[in-house]
């Protein structure tokens, strides 16, 4: 097992201060008696203590969940530890205080009453200690578990959305595609392999949760042009992606509902058409992606960009970012705009 020697230095650090707050305690309750020498006795203990049980417990076999020994194993340790560190910390701590003179000539706690009283002491505190130890590693398991169930079941509802998106492009596509058949063969075949073509890309980024940037735009055009098949020179568009960014990844399937409902309400309702811009670029270390379009804006209906494909998008990016995505709509007589915003993966 690997061990952690920055976590290991915080538990030190936490022993000593509890191994201090119980020298407190114990000369609060026999004032009359030096405070340097408890300290001394206090800490060495307590160190021992904490080094025996906290650092063997990686020589013997532990509970995933805790990283402790289970059953006898767990108790054994624990009672190995109180004992070495009582022992040695207390041969340690008298060694200490007459070398410094801490304690008064011919003072010793390694006999009579003050021997039962510091093992009284350092036995409560070493369960204690290692009770507190024990819950705070599980305690963290549980944390890790918790996020990696919460991780899931994002990306789970994020495949959920993401399956109900799909076929609405397709049924979409189809309707098109059956409109074109009657009035024009030849572009109607023209617009089937543009849809084969994008159905099996999407049937690739459909395996992930996201992909790079690069592929969003490269759907987005695949559909572009099989919609200027149906809708010829009344469609223009154009795609804006800085170098720099191709590679930045983002949710499947991401910008291309923003984009079918540029066409279906904003440019098919009118008569002479219009133009979509899909732009990409990063604002202050966000990656910032614009839909606009010159179709029928605020007159295309009163969703107010609540509809289906915007609803989604918005589930989606709270599963994958919560609150630190944004989306926003707004529309006007010249037209509609999309702006999402969201971090830099």
């Amino acid at each position: 097992m690997r061990i952690d020697w920055i976590a290991k230095l915080q538990h030190l650090l936490q022993t000593v201060a509890f191994c201090l707050a119980i020298a407190t305690i114990q000369i609060a309750f026999m004032p009359w008696k030096p405070y340097a020498p408890a300290v001394v006795f206090s800490v060495l203990i307590g160190s021992t203590t904490w080094a025996v049980i906290d650092l063997g417990r990686h020589l013997v076999p532990s509970a995933h969940e805790t990283g402790w020994p289970t059953g006898w194993g767990g108790l054994l340790l624990v009672t190995a530890g109180i004992v070495t560190g009582f022992v040695v910390g207390t041969a340690a701590g008298e060694a200490l205080s007459q070398a410094f003179g801490l304690l008064p000539p011919g003072v010793t706690v390694s006999r009579g009453p003050e021997l039962r009283t510091s093992l009284l002491i350092t036995l409560v505190a070493g369960v204690v200690g290692s009770y507190w130890f024990y819950s705070q590693n599980k305690s963290a398991y549980l944390q890790r578990k918790m996020g990696e169930a919460q991780r899931h079941a994002s990306e789970a509802r994020l495949k959920l959305l993401e399956v109900q998106l799909e076929p609405h492009m397709l049924f979409n596509t189809l309707a098109n595609l059956r409109a074109l058949i009657a009035v024009d063969p030849a572009r109607a075949q023209q617009m089937l392999d543009h849809m084969i073509a994008y159905l099996r890309a999407t049937l690739d980024a459909s395996r992930a949760t996201t992909h790079p940037l690069r592929t969003e735009f490269d759907r987005l055009r695949d559909y572009l042009e099989l919609m200027a098949i149906r809708m010829g020179p009344r469609l223009a568009y154009t795609l804006d992606l800085p170098p720099e960014l191709a590679d930045a990844r983002i949710p499947t399937l991401l910008l291309q509902p923003v984009v079918e409902n540029s066409i279906q309400h904003g440019l098919e309702p009118k008569v002479q058409g219009g133009r979509i811009a899909v732009r990409a670029a990063r604002d202050a270390g966000r990656l910032v992606l614009e839909v606009t379009d010159t179709g029928m804006g605020e007159a295309a209906g009163a969703s107010g960009g609540k509809g289906f494909g915007l609803a989604q998008i918005r589930e989606r990016l709270a599963s994958m970012h919560g609150a630190d995505a944004q989306v926003a709509f707004t529309a006007d007589a010249q037209g509609a705009r999309t702006r999402i915003s969201l971090p830099m993966a």
